[in-house]
C-alpha cells in the first residue's frame, strides 16, 4: 500500500498525534497549530490522496472513509506509531471519528474539527464530483473562501487565503471526486456511541459548509464529549481563529490520562502524580461546562501559562484533595473572595456553590458571616452580587441581557476570568 505523503515534527519519543486535513487543503491547514504542538507531541500531519504530496491513485474506486482511515493506520505502522491522539477538520475529522470507533485501541484522544458525521444529502456530492470530473478544481478553488471562512476574514488574510486557494488549486481532479463520492457515501451518526476516546468537538458559530448544528449531533452522539464553539470561525477555524483553536487542544490533549506527557509534573498528593483529568473533571463539576468551555475558547499565548497554573495547582491540589468536602471549600472561597473584595470571581463562585450543595439560604449565612469578620461594606457588595446571581439561577427567571457591544464599560462579574 502507497503510503499517504506526510510530515513529521517534534520529539521522536513525545506522545503521537495524527492532524488529519480537509477536503481541498493540504496539511499546510495545519501550520498554526503544528510548530506549537510539536513541543510536547510527535505530531504527523497527512495530506489527503491527491492533495499535497500523496498519490492520486491511493483510494480505491468507490472509496468509503474506511478505505482512507485504513491508510492513516498503514501510516502510523509504518512510522511504528501505535498508540496516538487524532485531530482532524471536516473529512479529516470524519477519518479521525471513523478510527476510534473502530480502532478504539489505537486511539487515545480525539479532537473533531468543523466536521459531521453526514455531510448533507448524498446528492449534492455526486453533483460536485461530475462538475469536477468535467471541469477540473478552478471553480471550486475560486469559491473556496466562500465557503472556508467567516465574512470578511479573507479580505483582511489575503496572503494566507492565496496559499490555501493555491493548495485547492493543485489537487488532482479525480482524486478529489473521489474524496467527494466518499463523502456522499458517509454516515457516522449510528456509529458515534462505539467511540470511547476523550472527545472534543470544536464548531465554528461561522461556519456555512457544517453549520454548529453538526458539532451539537456529534457532542451529543458521543459518550461524555465536550463541545466548543468558536466564534468569528467559519469552516476552517484553525487558519481563521489559530489560537482559540490551539488553547482547545492543548487543553484536551494534555487531559488525556493514557498517554505519558511531559508537561505533567509531580503533585504533592497522596499518589504523587497530578492528574490533569482529574483536574478538569473537578473544574467542570464545581464551575460548569459552558465556563470551562469559554474560558479554553478564550485562552491566549499570554494566559496559557497562567491557564496551566490554575488547572495544576488549584484544580489538581486543591478542589481535589478529601481533606474538605466541596460544600466546606465553597464555604471557605466565598468568604475569600467577599475579604478580598473580588466582586467579579464571587459571582462564578456563588453558582459553583449552588452546583456544590449550598442553599441559597447557606450562601446568605455565610455572606452574613462575612459582615462580622469581613466588614459590612465587603458585605453588602457581595449581597448585592449574590442576589443578582440567585435571581438568574432561580428556575423560570428570565434570560439575562445580551452582552454589550465591544468597548463599553461594563463588569462582567467573572463570566470569563477565573479564580479557583
Amino acid at each position: 500500500m502507497t503510503l499517504l505523503h506526510h510530515r513529521v515534527e517534534g520529539p521522536a519519543h513525545a506522545p503521537a498525534l495524527l492532524l488529519g486535513p480537509s477536503l481541498g487543503t493540504s496539511l499546510s491547514v495545519w501550520d498554526r497549530q503544528a510548530t506549537t504542538l510539536a513541543h510536547d507531541y510527535r505530531v504527523v500531519r497527512w495530506d489527503l490522496p491527491g492533495h499535497g504530496g500523496s498519490p492520486a491513485d491511493a483510494l480505491p474506486a468507490e472509496p468509503t472513509v474506511a478505505d482512507l482511515a485504513e491508510r492513516v493506520i498503514a501510516l502510523a505502522d509504518a512510522l511504528g506509531i501505535e498508540t496516538f491522539a487524532y485531530a482532524g477538520v471536516s473529512l479529516g475529522g470524519a477519518v479521525g471519528a471513523w478510527l476510534a470507533a473502530h480502532h478504539p485501541h489505537r486511539v487515545s484522544a480525539l479532537a473533531l474539527l468543523c466536521t459531521s458525521a453526514r455531510f448533507g444529502p448524498p446528492e449534492a456530492w455526486h453533483e460536485r464530483a461530475d462538475a469536477v470530473r468535467a471541469r477540473g478544481v478552478g471553480p471550486l478553488a475560486d469559491s473556496a473562501p466562500d465557503r472556508w471562512f467567516a465574512p470578511g476574514f479573507a479580505a483582511g488574510h489575503a496572503e494566507t487565503v492565496a496559499a490555501l486557494v493555491a493548495d485547492h488549486r493543485a489537487v488532482n481532479p479525480a482524486a478529489y471526486a473521489a474524496c467527494c463520492e466518499l463523502i456522499a457515501r458517509l454516515d457516522l451518526r449510528d456509529e458515534l456511541a462505539r467511540i470511547t476516546a476523550p472527545t472534543l468537538v470544536i464548531g465554528g458559530r461561522d461556519d456555512a459548509a457544517t453549520p454548529p448544528a453538526h458539532a451539537r449531533a456529534l457532542a451529543d452522539g458521543i459518550p461524555d464529549a465536550h463541545l466548543v464553539e468558536i466564534a468569528r470561525a467559519g469552516h476552517l477555524a484553525c487558519v481563521e481563529q489559530p489560537r482559540a483553536v490551539l488553547a482547545a487542544l492543548r487543553a484536551h490533549l494534555a487531559a488525556d490520562p493514557s498517554e505519558p506527557h511531559p508537561a505533567r509534573d509531580q503533585a504533592p498528593d497522596s499518589s504523587g502524580a497530578f492528574s490533569r483529568a482529574e483536574a478538569m473533571a473537578v473544574r467542570r463539576a464545581v464551575l460548569g461546562d459552558a465556563h470551562v468551555d469559554r474560558a479554553i475558547a478564550h485562552t491566549t499565548a499570554f494566559t496559557a501559562r497562567f491557564q496551566d497554573f490554575i488547572t495544576r495547582y488549584a484544580w489538581g491540589e486543591i478542589w481535589t484533595s478529601d481533606a474538605l468536602d466541596r460544600r466546606t471549600r465553597s464555604c471557605v472561597t466565598l468568604t475569600a473572595l467577599v475579604a478580598g473584595g473580588h466582586d467579579e470571581e464571587l459571582a462564578m463562585h456563588v453558582r459553583a456553590a449552588l452546583r456544590n450543595g449550598l442553599s441559597p439560604e447557606e450562601i446568605g449565612a455565610v455572606l452574613l458571616q462575612t459582615a462580622v469578620y469581613c466588614g459590612v461594606p465587603a458585605a453588602n457588595s457581595a449581597f448585592k452580587v449574590a442576589d443578582r446571581v440567585l435571581a438568574e439561577e432561580r428556575p423560570g427567571a428570565p434570560t439575562p441581557p445580551p452582552a454589550p457591544p465591544a468597548g463599553a464599560e461594563t463588569k462582567s462579574f467573572g463570566d470569563d476570568e477565573e479564580t479557583p
